[in-house]
């Protein structure tokens, strides 16, 4: 069964432009060429340091695989996760696993 990464994020005050642009121009773009599947990104309306977005897995093993396939590369290493402090707050992550309902249109 599908299910859906809700991933919660805290950004520092000051950051959300720039976050959003690395989400939007390195993270997503080189997660989805590894094979993710990105359904949503989204900043707090009018809270500044909320950062959310979803990933959906066809299984277990798929997520692992991609996992692997993103984590694991000497691009993510060294020059994406080394860069992450200065924009989040990890300490404030909220990564919760959610499955569709059965009338749930992203089913």
């Amino acid at each position: 069964m599908a299910f859906y990464e809700l991933r919660q994020y805290h950004v520092l005050p000051g950051r959300m432009a720039e976050w959003v642009k690395i989400m939007e121009e390195e993270i997503i773009p080189f997660q989805v060429a590894k094979g993710m599947v990105i359904c949503g990104s989204f900043r707090g309306e009018t809270d500044a340091s909320v950062y959310v977005w979803m990933r959906r897995f066809e299984s277990e093993a798929q997520r692992e695989a991609l996992y692997k396939a993103v984590y694991e590369t000497d691009h993510w290493k060294t020059k994406i996760s080394p860069r992450v402090p200065e924009y989040l707050d990890r300490s404030k992550m909220v990564i919760t696993r959610i499955v569709a309902t059965p009338k749930s249109t992203v089913q």
